[in-house]
């Protein structure tokens, strides 16, 4: 049976520059990745999206828009089981609302498409995070 998890790609504008929040994780090879989790039983992907996102970074809804019109799944192999993962895309509302970590997680960084791509390492995070900044700049330019 195929793994799941969800959880959100959150970007804050700073100064009409936009960074992306990856957190470190606390265990294994310590890499980083934006807040996701597995899917509880009887668990929507986006309500598993919402409570991974609080428990891990502290970050509710009130703190975070979701963005129409995004969502983005990644497949990929753990320990030989397949696993897919959906991501949707969120902004900060407040620039400078602080993200609480949990356990799971060691460090967190708010980083441009270019140091969020070296961090995040794997070639479908590097991919999510183009067309992250794509879609962004693609609704910015239509306001």
């Amino acid at each position: 049976m195929a793994l799941r998890a969800a959880g959100f790609v959150i970007f804050r504008r700073i100064s009409n520059e936009i960074e992306y929040l990856l957190l470190q994780t606390s265990y294994g090879e310590h890499h980083w990745t934006p807040p996701k989790g597995h899917v509880d039983p009887g668990e929507s992907d986006i309500e598993t999206a919402w409570r991974e996102t609080e428990e891990e970074a502290g970050l509710k809804k009130e703190h975070l828009h979701l963005i129409d019109g995004f969502s983005s799944t990644l497949k990929y192999d753990v320990n030989g089981r397949p696993k897919s993962v959906i991501y949707w895309l969120a902004e900060l509302k407040k620039q400078d609302t602080d993200i609480k970590l949990s356990d799971e997680h060691q460090d967190f960084k708010w980083l441009s498409l270019d140091k969020a791509c070296s961090l995040a390492g794997f070639p479908e995070m590097q991919r999510l995070f183009r067309d992250c900044q794509a879609f962004i700049e693609g609704k910015k330019q239509k306001c």
